[in-house]
Formats: structure tokens, C-alpha cells, sequence
């Protein structure tokens, strides 16, 4: 501690020499010091260090002054409150001075000083007393009128301070907005506009009286009609304040919007500029309260984005002349007009960038936009000023994005395929492709022109069209290559331009048939190929991608193969040598090393029959790069690619090397590196099983065991893919799986994990298996390797999950699938097996399941001997064997409907206590049987369902609904309607019941249906206002069913649809009832089932059907929820935090109203004597409303509200509360995959 204190002093002492070199170097070491975050100084030593710096602020060398300044910052959070209040005293003393030089370094200090303020709880005090201080000095040194730069740097650092600490200094706000305001008037611009850049900064964290206060000044100076300055100041700052405040002045724009409509016909430029300006903060800040006046703000942008006074734009010289713009203008800077006193284009700028906000923020309105806008921006194209021309590029690139936001393709777009395929067009798709003709018409001539920020901006819009259109360009394409063309030739284009040039020439020619481009081979070709051979990294890389795209155009594949009269043997020599310059040379940028490999192996596979000797030295190359760690991956693509070609390449001299290098990778620990090789190696498998000897495949096969296991899932399955395909295509090679894959594929087969396409893996593999007789292993051994766990004593078997049966049960009937002969023997010994009743439980449900899964690919007939065996089963004591003897009848009835099906129909009726498991067995066959074998026993089923529906059973009625909505998809046209009939008669119990059947009605893939429940759900939603509590749950259930799955169902009815949703989600306390048990009094409440239905249905409109919700009235619903019971606000926590990343605007309007029932909830304490439950249920409470906080204050406007940084510093200093915001911190606003909600 001395020697800190010893070598300051020292330092100290240095620092008063006469010798600047001695000052400097002192100063320097000072710094580096208080870098340190370990130096710790006395109270002796803060003071002289402190004087000590201050003083040097005041040094006869610059170099000293700086560095001085440049230590205030460490020190601050280094010495203790009362040395920060004497360096900011004396800062603020020496701002007033006369002398400029000490004046600009103290505020330079002070600025530092204020940017290291502690912001977190503990330093809150210090922090709050130090702006005291600097606040009351800068209000003073702002009323000094007759020293300007004083003011100037007063301004700037009460902006710098209001920008980071504006919460510390609410005492002063209504003081600080009384001395901004007068500054408005001052007659020095610099003053006025930065007077408002304070006041923005005042008004996210000012109360609301205030903030009215504000407004209503500039609203009442703006009547005044004062001279055209001081209005443009005005309207400035309520764009600024509108861009800072955002919804707030929401309350205020029916006043003010006429205000700003009046100014715009005053002709003064920058006054219209400003107009605008403030038009388009109001557009983005609150859409909401601008929806009355759109009309109007576009009337005027469209008036004004062509507004060019000084300017003919003749139409009928456009085509000749367009070019000479800049050149005319030059000829005419002799007279008394200059292009440089025209400010008309900043009037047109500001409005096009107003349209822009209008079509970003409202894309409710986009079909009215492409009659009004669209046509307006096409004509605008023409602009002669660039870069208001670059900003009508990018507000039509803004429509071109909206359109493609609602339309079906994200992503990867491919060439158009068949017409009538695919999803309907939108409407907003189709109108834009009427433009088309008219856009590239427009652009055609720009991407000749001289000016590369145009051209860049053709470049970009016309990506995004093709993108939004894939496909539509076709008829263009002579018209745009040679613009493309001529960018990457031109010598005057920068790299970036070309770059844009070959992006666009890659999505044209990824989104269209490669028919539309060989005519042009000729030309593209060169120009591409020069670009391949460019020094710039970039530019090579993006060629190369493009150059690939062209090779497959040359001979195309797959379906764009037709027999056309292309010949590409002109082009191979020119674009092979130059792709192999790029492939041979080691010492360049790995990303165009990974294309340059991937473009020749495009040329391997569809030109690898004209390479001729060529071929093997670059087969030896890929080895080579298959070899290297860096480049493995996409060789191992590149290697399937070519493996895969239709044109047979013959990989014989590489193949031996390659199967070894392959099979180490499936050592390594690289995911997508297995997983590619697995898929190569199948590929090789496949298509050369012929140059493969078995001994050549072991190296593979003994990596292969590690990875079949239950941890990953995917890889597994794609593992036993590639044995399925040795099975198939050089079985001997599988000889000795027996001891090394096939335990690992068992014990697959016993893990609950296993389903989906892991599982057809399985069946697949082990049919291949038995028929290709690759082991010793036959039919029998592998039924007994499956069914053997389930036969030991109870112990062992109870470990078994119950979806291992079910897969065992599947994988039996794969196999007898594969060897018919042995069916039958199996099937009895099944039988057997079931019958014995001293067999273990285990053992005799798995028989039930296997007899079922047998039966529904095979027809067991309809023996008296197999059903009797199946009643019996159901009439067994044990749950288990009941329920797997209903599965079983339901999949024999799959297997031979018309034995089973009356059979089973006589059974529900004559049987109430097994009508249960019977209907689940109906199920089974409604689901899996095709339309056509049930249709004639639709009739008979559905008479029998009805019978049933009124049950009092929930779980039966919930059957019956399921079977019903199922049978309705077997002949929607008759069914639906009979459906909506039951609606009306029956009682409350039947209306349920009808209701959750529509629900079955709306499945997650296109299906006939669609159109007729289009039409009549709307129906079907009254139900939200049926009397009885239980049918309004199920319809909500069913409204989340379809939002979920076909949102176009219900997108149309949301305005009648909303407000019933909202009305379920209020607490009613008629539902609220108190139940006494014994001693206690307890509280239930039956509304909460309706209530968490309805809240799951907001969850699932957000993502949903977000354009049709008003998000403000729903958040009104949601800040309710969020004082609700535990469930619900478990769900609205989630909302929360939806809302905040789809629409931060929304939620910071409500932000005062959230915060409150967050921190209710994050600081409240469970009793003492509670139990366990309880605690965890806080806990969990706790967590998830902090997932909903930890989303907010990723919102980086949040913390200016003062109720909002009140309650972040409460988490910061509060260690139980910072823990938890620290664990759910990560993923999207702290909410990880697994937290998010399944509404499946």
C-alpha cells in the first residue's frame, strides 16, 4: 500500500519540473496507473493527485493538457465522493472562463468525468449529487447570451449527460426544459440545433406533464407564424422529440398533424424538408394514432417527391438525353442560377424517405400502396440527382421486402417450377408482376450510366425483385445482362459495385430455367471468368459461385434436362483452366479455396465426359483436399456431388484411399462432418458398389457402432441409412455386423427415445437385413434378439419404456413384412403368447402390439380364435394388456376392415365398460384408413358416435369428438354441414363434443377441407358466446387449433373473433366459488380453464396472425394476465417477451403499466412455513418474469424510463435478484428453446 503511495508522490513531484518531457512522461505513467484495477490510494494521495490534475489542465503544453484530461475518467471511479465534487466544481468553474483553450479542455474533462458516472444502485448517490452539480452551473452558463461557445459547450455536454444519466436528474427536468426552451429562439443556428438535440435527450425520461408542457409550447410558438426560421427550428425539434419520445406524442398528433400539413405549402425548402422529417418520425413512432391521417401524408408525398421547380423533365427526350443531365447542367452555371442554390431535391428526398417509413410500418396497407405508391416511385426512377434517386431505389426495395415478408418464400428460392404447382400467389406478388415490364424498362438504361452509386442501386433492387418474384424476370434477361455485363467489365467499377453485379447475375440465375441463359453464354461467360482471375478475394469467391451456377446451365440435370441444341464444348477448356488456377493454388482466402472446389466439382459432374485425361489429376487434387483439416468438409460434399452424377464418373483410382479417409472422419468430433460423410459414403455405396471389394468398407463399418446411440438421434439414423444401402448393394460386406452394429441397433430399438425417422430407418434396415441374407442371422434369431428383454421376470422388463414396445412391435412387423413364409408360424406362437396366462405382463402386451402391427399390414382374417383372444384381453384385470389389446384391434381392423369393423361397432354398443378402449380402436382405424376403403362405413360409424356423444365421461366424449372430426375428413363436402346442424340441437354436452370434432378437422397440411370450413368456421366460433362456460373452453381450444395450424381460416374473422377472446380472458368472480374441507376454507375457481384457454390463443395470434391484432389492446389484455394466477402468468411472462422482440414499439407505449406486476412478482417472498411446492412455484414465477425483464432490457430505449431504470438498478444491487436475471440471461431475450412455448 505505501509503495502505491510512494511512487504517486514521486510521480507528483515529477509533475511540477519545468521540464515538459518530465510533465509529460509523468502525466503518462499517472495514467497508466490509474488503468490498474488494483491501485488503491489514501485520502492524502486523492487529494494531491486530484489538485495535482487540475492544475496540468491548465499547462502551458497542449500534449500535457490532454493527457491530464485523459486521467479524470479512471480516476473517477477511483477516489471517493467528495474529490469527484471538487474536480466537477472546478470543471464547471473553468467552462466559464474567459480563456478558450482552459474552457474546451475543462469541458473535454467534464464529458469524460459524466461518461464514467457509476450507473449501478451503489453509486447512485455519488452519481445523483455530482449532476446536481453540474446541472445548476450548466443552467447558468447557458443563460450567457453574450458568449456563444460557452453556451455551445453547455448544450453539449447537458445532451451528453440527459443521453446517459437522464433518470439521475428528474429534480431538474421542469428547470432544465425552462432553460431550453428560450434557446430555441436564440438567433445562432448551432445553438438551436443543439438545444434540441438536449431536448430529445430530455424527453424519453421527463414525466408526462412535462412532456405535454413541451408540446404544447411548440405547438402554440408554431401558430404564432413567426418569420420561417424560427418555424423551421420549431418543427425540427418536434421531429427530434418525436424520434426520442416516440409514442408519447401519439396524444398530441391531432393537433399537431395539421399544424405540419399547413407549413408544407409555405415555400421555403428546408421548411418542407423538416415537415416531412417530422411526418416520418410520427409514421414510425406511432403508426397506431397516424392511422387517420395516411391519406393525407401520402397525398403529400407523392405531391412533393417530384417537386423539381428548376427542372423539365421532357418524356420526350428522355430516351435520347437521360445521359446528359450532369453535363447540361454544367453549361448552365454561367448564368445567374446555379444548381447549387437548388435545394428542391432535399423536399424530395425527405418525402421519398417518408413513403418509405410508411410502406416499412404499414404493411396492412400494401395492396392500396402498389395502385398509389408503386407507380409514383417507378416514375421517379428518372430522378437526375443521385442520391435522391439512391433513396427511391431503396423505398422500392422497401415495398419489394414487405411484399416478399407475407409471401411463402423465405430463404433459398430455385428456379420456378411446373405452373399450377405450389402455393396460390399472393395478391400483392401478383400485382407487382404486372409492374415488372415497366421497372426493368426503367433500369435497363441505368446500369449503363456513369454513376456507380445508380447502378449499386439497380444492382440491389433488382436482387430484391428477384428474390420477391423468383422466376418473373425470365422475359428480361436480354435486357438486364448487358447492364450486368458491362458493370463487370467496365474499369471505372469499384469492387463492391461488382460484387452487387455478381450477386444479382447469381440469384437470375438460380431463380430462372437455364434455357433463358445459353443463348448468352457467349457474352456472360468472359465476363464472369475475369472476374475468377481478379486480385480481390471477394470478388473471385462470389465469381466462382457464379461460375458454378453457369456450368450447370451449360448441361443442365434432373428435370431442367431437356434435349436442347446447346453445345457447351466451346466453353469447358476456357472455364476449366481457369477454375483450376483456383483450385491448384494453396496460398489463398479459404472461402474461395472451398468454392473453387465446389465449382469443379459442378464441373466433374455435369461436364466430366469432355475433361478427357484432364479428369484424374483433378480426382487427385480432391483426395489431396480431402486430406486437409481445412478444407475437408467441402471436398466431402463435393465428392457426393460428383459420386451422385448421372454421368458415371469413374472414381476407381481414388476410390480404395478415399472409403479410409472417410472412415476416419467419422471419428472425429464435427457434427456436420459425420453427418456429410455418412452421406457421401452412401452415395459411393449406391452408385459403385460394383468397384468396391467388401475388405474395402471395414475401416467404415468398424467406426459406425459408436455412432448408432440414443444421444444423437439424427446421426444415428442417418448411420443406418448407409447400412441399409450395404445391405442392398454389397451385402457380403455386412458378414460380421452381428457382434459389432447390430447390439447398438437393438438397443436403438428398446430406447424411449426412438421415433420418427429414426425408427422407418430401423424397419428399413432390418427388412434389408433378412432379405438379402448379408448375416447368419434370419428371420427367427432376430425376432428372439428383439423380443428377449421382455421376457425375463419383472425386474428387468419394468426398466422397459412403454415406447420401446411399441417400436419392437413395429420392427416384428417389418420383418414378417420381409418374410412372408414365417408369418404365419409367428402369429400363432403371438397367440400363444397371450393366451399363457403364467407368461409375464411384459411379454404379453408386447405380443398384443406385435399380433396388431402384424395385422395391419397383413390381413389376419377375421378368426373367431384371434378376436376371442383380443375380448378376453380386454376383459382383463390389467390396464396395461387392456390397453394394448385395444391398439391391437384397432390395427388388425387397418389390416381387414370389413372383418373387424362390424365386429368392433357390435362390441362399442353391447359393451359400456369397454366402450373406452373400444373407441380407441376405432380411432386407430378412423386415422389410419384411407377414405375410399371407410367410406361405405361411414354411415354406421357416424350414427354410432352420436349415440355416444352426450356421454358423461369427458375422456369418452373427447374420443368420440376425435373420431368424428377424422371421419368428417373422409367426405368433408356431406359431413361438415351435417356437423354444423348438431351445432343447434343437442345439449351443452353435444355442442362440445361437436366443437372439439372441428377441431380434428384442421390438420397442419393443405387438405380438401380447407375451402368448406374457410366458409363455414365462422359458425362454429359463435360458440365463444354460448351460455355454457364448458363449450366456450373447447371452442377456444378449437379458434388456438386453427390459428396454430391454418391461420388463413381464421385470419378474416379476428375483427368479430377479438373481442369475445378478450371478454374470456377477465376474472369473473360469479366463477369464484369457496369450498369448506374440514377446518380449512378453500378457494376454487372455475373460470381459470377458460381463461388459460384464451390466453394460450393470444400466444398462438402472435405469431400467427400479428398484422390482424391491435397490439396495444392486446397488451391491455396481457398487463391483466400478468396479475393473474400462476398459470397465466407464466403465459403472459412468455407473451411478454414474444411481444417485445416482434413489436418493442407496442410494449415501450405500455412500459410504466408492465413494470409494476413484474417487480411484484421478482420480489415477492413465499411465507416462512410453506411447503415445498409453493417455494418452487415462486421460483419458477421468479425466473420467468425475469426472462420477460431480461427480453425488455435488451431493448436498448427501455432504461430511459425512469420506472424501468428504478427497476434495473433494484436487480443489479439486489444478489438473489441479479443471480437469476444472470442464469436466464442467453438465447432471445434470455428465453431458450426449451422455454418457449409448445403450442403443438
Amino acid at each position: 500500500m505505501s509503495s502505491v503511495s510512494y511512487h504517486i508522490s514521486s510521480l507528483l513531484e515529477k509533475m511540477t519540473s519545468t521540464d515538459k518531457d518530465f510533465r509529460f512522461m509523468a502525466t503518462n505513467d499517472l495514467m497508466l496507473e490509474l488503468q490498474k484495477d488494483s491501485i488503491k490510494l489514501d485520502e492524502d494521495s486523492e487529494r494531491k493527485v486530484v489538485n495535482m490534475l487540475l492544475r496540468l489542465l491548465e499547462d502551458k503544453n497542449g500534449e500535457v493538457q490532454n493527457l491530464a484530461v485523459k486521467c479524470l475518467a479512471p480516476l473517477v471511479s477511483k477516489v471517493k465522493e467528495p474529490q469527484v465534487e471538487a474536480m466537477v466544481d472546478i470543471l464547471c468553474a473553468n467552462m466559464m472562463s474567459d480563456k478558450e483553450q482552459l474552457r474546451d479542455i475543462s469541458s473535454m474533462g467534464l464529458k469524460a468525468v459524466i461518461a464514467e458516472l457509476p450507473l449501478s444502485a451503489s453509486g447512485v448517490n455519488l452519481t445523483a449529487s455530482v449532476c446536481k452539480k453540474i446541472t445548476s452551473q450548466l443552467i447558468g452558463a447557458m443563460g450567457k447570451q453574450e458568449d456563444v461557445s460557452v453556451q455551445l459547450e453547455a448544450l453539449d455536454i447537458l445532451s451528453d449527460m440527459l443521453g446517459r444519466l437522464g433518470g439521475a436528474l428528474v429534480g431538474f427536468h421542469s428547470s432544465l426544459l425552462s432553460s431550453l426552451l428560450p434557446q430555441l429562439t436564440s438567433s445562432r443556428m448551432a445553438v438551436r440545433k443543439r438545444s434540441i438535440l438536449a431536448l430529445g435527450h430530455l424527453v424519453p425520461c421527463c414525466s408526462p406533464t412535462l412532456f405535454s408542457q413541451l408540446t404544447d409550447h411548440l405547438l402554440k410558438e408554431l401558430a404564432k407564424n413567426q418569420q420561417t426560421s424560427q418555424t423551421r427550428t420549431y418543427i425540427q425539434c418536434l421531429a427530434t422529440v418525436s424520434r426520442q419520445g416516440g409514442h408519447r406524442v401519439g396524444e398530441h398528433l391531432e393537433k399537431v398533424i395539421p399544424m405540419v400539413v399547413k407549413f408544407t405549402s409555405v415555400e421555403d425548402d428546408e421548411l418542407r424538408e423538416y415537415c416531412f422529417q417530422a411526418f416520418e418520425a410520427f409514421i414510425r413512432r406511432c403508426p397506431k394514432e397516424m392511422s387517420p391521417h395516411v391519406a393525407a401524408v401520402t397525398k403529400l408525398c407523392l405531391k412533393f417527391m417530384t417537386y423539381d421547380p428548376n427542372y423539365n423533365y421532357d418524356d420526350s427526350e428522355e430516351d435520347e438525353d437521360s445521359m446528359d443531365i450532369e453535363d447540361r447542367a454544367d453549361e448552365e452555371s454561367d448564368d445567374e442560377y446555379s444548381d447549387d442554390d437548388d435545394m428542391s431535391w432535399k423536399v424530395r428526398r425527405s418525402a421519398i424517405k417518408c413513403l418509405e417509413a410508411l410502406i416499412s410500418t404499414r404493411r396492412d396497407l400494401l395492396l392500396s400502396f402498389y395502385s398509389s405508391i408503386c407507380p409514383a416511385l417507378l416514375a421517379r426512377f428518372k430522378e437526375r440527382e443521385e442520391n435522391v434517386r439512391a433513396d427511391v431505389f431503396a423505398a422500392f426495395s422497401t415495398l419489394l421486402r414487405q411484399t416478399r415478408g407475407g409471401s411463402g418464400h423465405h430463404g433459398v428460392i430455385t428456379a420456378c417450377s411446373e405452373p399450377g404447382t405450389g402455393r396460390e400467389e399472393e395478391p400483392a406478388v401478383a400485382l407487382l408482376k404486372k409492374q415488372i415490364p415497366g421497372i426493368v424498362k426503367s433500369l435497363h438504361k441505368q446500369l449503363k450510366e456513369k454513376s456507380l452509386k445508380s447502378r449499386q442501386g439497380c444492382f440491389c433492387l433488382l436482387t430484391e425483385l428477384a428474390h420477391t418474384a423468383p422466376g418473373s424476370l425470365e422475359d428480361h434477361i436480354p435486357a438486364l445482362l448487358p447492364g450486368v455485363v458491362f458493370s463487370l467489365t467496365d474499369k471505372s467499377t469499384s469492387s463492391t459495385l461488382r460484387i452487387d453485379a455478381l450477386s444479382f447475375l447469381h440469384i437470375l440465375l438460380i431463380s430462372h430455367p437455364p434455357q433463358a441463359f445459353q443463348p448468352h453464354m457467349q457474352v456472360l461467360l468472359p465476363a464472369v471468368l475475369t472476374c475468377v482471375e481478379d486480385t480481390f478475394y471477394k470478388i473471385t469467391s462470389e465469381a466462382l459461385l457464379v461460375t458454378q451456377q453457369l456450368v450447370k446451365v451449360m448441361r443442365p440435370q434432373g428435370q431442367e434436362a431437356k434435349s436442347g441444341g446447346f453445345d457447351p464444348k466451346p466453353f469447358i477448356k476456357e472455364v476449366f483452366s481457369v477454375t483450376m488456377k483456383r483450385l491448384k493454388a494453396t496460398d489463398i482466402d479459404q472461402e474461395v479455396k472451398e468454392r473453387a472446389i465446389s465449382c469443379m466439382g459442378h464441373m466433374v459432374c455435369h461436364l466430366g465426359d469432355h475433361l478427357g485425361s484432364e479428369l484424374q489429376g483433378v480426382l487427385l487434387i480432391f483426395l489431396d483436399r480431402l486430406k486437409n483439416e481445412i478444407t475437408r468438409l467441402t471436398a466431402v460434399k463435393t465428392l457426393t456431388l460428383i459420386t451422385a452424377s448421372p454421368l458415371k464418373i469413374d472414381l476407381t483410382s481414388i476410390l480404395l484411399e478415399a472409403l479410409s479417409v472417410l472412415g476416419s472422419f467419422l471419428r472425429k468430433n464435427q457434427r456436420a462432418l459425420k453427418l456429410s460423410t455418412l452421406g457421401c459414403l452412401m452415395a459411393l455405396v449406391s452408385h459403385h458398389a460394383a468397384s468396391i471389394k467388401p475388405a474395402a468398407l471395414d475401416p467404415v463399418l468398424s467406426e459406425i457402432p459408436p455412432l448408432v446411440d440414443e444421444s444423437d438421434m439424427h446421426v444415428s439414423q442417418v448411420s443406418i441409412t448407409l447400412l441399409t444401402c450395404m445391405a442392398k448393394a454389397c451385402p457380403s460386406s455386412l458378414a460380421k455386423i452381428s457382434s459389432s452394429v447390430l447390439p447398438g441397433v437393438f438397443k436403438l430399438i428398446h430406447s424411449p427415445m426412438l421415433q420418427g425417422g429414426a425408427l422407418l430407418a430401423i424397419l428399413d434396415f432390418l427388412q434389408a437385413l433378412v432379405s438379402s441374407k448379408a448375416t447368419n442371422l434370419g428371420y427367427s434369431q432376430l425376432v428372439k434378439s428383439l423380443m428377449e428383454p421382455f421376457q425375463s421376470s419383472k425386474s428387468s422388463a419394468e426398466i422397459l419404456h412403454r415406447q420401446s414396445y411399441h417400436s419392437v412391435a413395429r420392427c416384428v412387423a417389418a420383418l414378417s413384412s420381409a418374410s412372408p413364409k414365417d408369418t404365419a408360424g409367428s402369429v400363432t406362437s403371438l397367440i400363444q403368447q397371450v393366451k399363457n396366462s403364467s407368461s409375464p405382463e411384459s411379454a404379453r402386451v408386447l405380443a398384443l402390439l406385435c399380433l396388431g402391427e402384424v395385422g395391419r399390414n397383413s390381413s389376419l382374417g377375421g378368426s373367431k380364435e384371434v378376436q376371442g383372444v383380443i375380448l378376453e384381453a380386454l376383459s382383463s384385470t390389467n390396464e396395461e394388456i387392456k390397453t394394448a389389446a385395444s391398439c391391437a384391434l384397432g390395427g388388425m381392423a387397418v389390416g381387414s376392415l370389413n372383418e373387424f369393423l362390424p365386429f368392433m361397432l357390435k362390441e362399442i354398443s353391447a359393451q359400456p365398460r369397454r366402450q373406452y378402449l373400444l373407441l380407441h380402436s376405432l380411432k386407430e382405424v378412423i386415422s389410419a384408413c384411407p377414405a375410399s376403403s371407410l367410406s361405405p362405413h361411414v354411415e354406421s360409424i357416424w350414427a354410432l358416435l352420436f349415440q355416444h356423444c352426450e356421454s358423461q365421461e369427458e375422456g369418452t366424449r373427447n374420443l368420440v369428438a376425435e373420431c368424428l372430426g377424422k371421419l368428417t375428413l373422409v367426405n368433408p363436402a356431406q359431413l361438415l354441414p351435417r356437423l354444423k346442424q348438431h351445432l343447434k340441437a343437442g345439449s351443452p354436452l353435444a355442442r362440445s363434443t361437436v366443437v372439439t370434432a372441428v377441431k380434428f378437422t384442421i390438420v397442419d397440411h393443405p387438405a380438401p377441407i380447407d375451402s368448406l370450413l374457410k366458409d363455414c368456421i365462422g359458425d362454429f366460433l359463435k360458440t365463444l358466446q354460448d351460455s355454457d362456460i364448458n363449450v366456450r373452453r373447447v371452442a377456444l381450444v378449437m379458434f388456438n387449433s386453427a390459428a396454430h395450424n391454418k391461420p388463413s381460416l381464421v385470419q378474416g374473422l379476428l375483427g368479430t373473433v377479438l373481442p369475445h377472446l378478450y371478454k374470456e380472458t377477465q376474472i369473473r368472480k360469479d366463477l369464484i366459488r369457496e369450498v369448506e374441507m374440514g377446518p380449512f376454507k378453500h378457494t376454487v375457481d372455475d373460470g381459470l380453464d377458460v381463461r388459460k384457454a384464451a390466453f394460450e390463443c393470444m400466444y398462438t395470434l402472435l405469431d400467427s396472425c400479428l398484422e390482424g391484432l391491435d397490439v396495444l389492446q392486446f397488451l391491455d389484455h396481457v398487463e391483466e394476465g400478468l396479475k393473474d394466477h400462476y398459470d397465466i402468468r407464466m403465459l403472459t411472462f412468455l407473451m411478454l417477451a414474444r411481444l417485445v422482440s416482434l413489436c418493442p414499439a407496442a410494449v415501450l407505449q405500455r412500459l410504466d403499466r408492465l413494470v409494476e406486476p413484474l417487480k411484484a412478482t421478482c420480489t415477492t417472498k413465499v411465507k416462512a412455513g410453506s411447503v415445498k411446492q409453493e417455494f418452487e412455484k415462486q421460483e419458477e414465477l421468479r425466473r420467468s418474469a425475469m426472462r420477460a425483464v431480461a427480453a425488455l432490457l435488451a431493448v436498448p430505449e427501455v432504461e430511459r424510463s425512469p420506472s424501468m431504470a428504478e427497476f434495473a438498478n433494484q436487480i443489479r444491487s439486489n444478489a438473489d435478484m441479479a443471480s437469476i436475471y444472470h442464469s436466464v440471461q442467453g438465447g432471445e431475450g434470455g428465453m431458450g428453446p426449451s422455454e418457449s412455448m409448445d403450442m403443438s
